[in-house]
């Protein structure tokens, strides 16, 4: 049952893409060929970590006439978080090395300039 609907969808396919009047039914409005460039878009930026820790010991400071001695265990808590934060952006990276990498626009589009597309169709 599959094959026939697949053979009745290949023949319409054949028939809407014949040249049969001497142009083809389906006409594309652009070129199907890939470009030399990519847009340029800014890569998203991650969310900020350790927020909290920052707030609770900016509190702290401003309880205490900012003396550091009193906000300790609020530092250390700060200090803790972003040795944290940081050893993951190490494991991040590291997986990113061994999946693939996705290349920024502009090393993408010197990549493309320097190897162009055919710029016609086959």
């Amino acid at each position: 049952m599959t094959t026939q609907r697949g053979a009745l969808f290949q023949e319409k396919v054949s028939r809407l893409l014949s040249r049969q009047n001497g142009r083809p039914v389906i006409k594309p409005n652009k070129p199907l060929v890939l470009k030399d460039s990519v847009a340029y878009r800014k890569l998203k930026k991650k969310e900020a970590t350790c927020i909290t820790e920052i707030s609770v010991m900016m509190a702290c400071w401003k309880q205490n006439n900012f003396v550091d001695g009193r906000c300790s265990n609020e530092i250390k808590s700060f200090y803790t978080c972003i040795e944290n934060a940081q050893a993951d952006m190490k494991n991040a990276k590291a997986e990113t090395r061994n999946h693939g990498v996705r290349l920024p626009p502009k090393q993408a589009t010197t990549l493309l300039k320097r190897y162009p597309n055919l710029h016609y169709e086959i």
